[in-house]
């Protein structure tokens, strides 16, 4: 399947829920969450994390059985983790990690990462793609530039050090100057922004 409509997550979603032998909680990232909050750009895939209480873990082989059957009655690609986190060179804090209730299925519960959350993997890619789903969904979903300004910060500061940080640091403060008034509206300063940003990054000033 090249686009994914809304019906073909609802499809899906009902076919895992039929199939995972107990309570599972994914939590909806990526493209296909940009579609639920109000992104522009159709995906082909859903990428998720998948959470099974620690008492469950023996039902593993199961719940990956469950997925695959679910991704093919659906007609779609997915790609899960236990913890997305490890998709990105940039972590964020686990304190900071949120997700909201979506919907429930039986024993499948379906979260959306918290948007300033989702807003932190997509300027770590920062491909065209996810610069159109960052401009849409943070403008739809009203997420507060301080907020994710902060986050982003704080972010940089307790990654793993690698080559990846000063691209990532490149990336936020090109879309604050770039972008931000299109999200935000004419008042919005990028250099105030960055200079949030900055601090909780514990990058010196100057």
């Amino acid at each position: 399947m090249d686009r994914l409509a809304p019906a073909d997550l609802d499809r899906f979603l009902r076919s895992l829920a039929r199939r995972v032998p107990c309570p599972v909680r994914l939590v909806l990232t990526g493209g296909g969450e940009a579609m639920v909050l109000g992104g522009i750009r159709p995906t082909g895939d859903l990428d998720f994390a998948l959470v099974v209480a620690e008492r469950f873990q023996t039902h593993w082989p199961a719940v990956e059985a469950a997925v695959a059957a679910a991704r093919a009655e659906a007609r779609i690609a997915v790609q899960y983790a236990t913890d997305i986190d490890r998709w990105s060179s940039v972590s964020i804090p686990m304190a900071r990690r949120r997700s909201r209730a979506f919907r429930r299925f039986g024993r499948l519960s379906v979260h959306l990462l918290e948007p300033t959350c989702w807003a932190v993997y997509k300027l770590t890619r920062y491909l065209d793609s996810d610069v159109e789903d960052l401009r849409a969904v943070l403008r739809r979903q009203r997420v507060a530039w301080r907020g994710l300004a902060h986050l982003c910060g704080e972010s940089l500061r307790t990654s793993p050090r690698s080559t990846q940080l000063r691209l990532f640091r490149q990336q936020v403060e090109h879309f604050f100057r770039t972008y931000g008034g299109g999200v935000w509206g004419a008042s919005f300063d990028p250099e105030r922004a960055i200079g949030i940003f900055r601090r909780a990054a514990g990058i010196p000033s100057g």
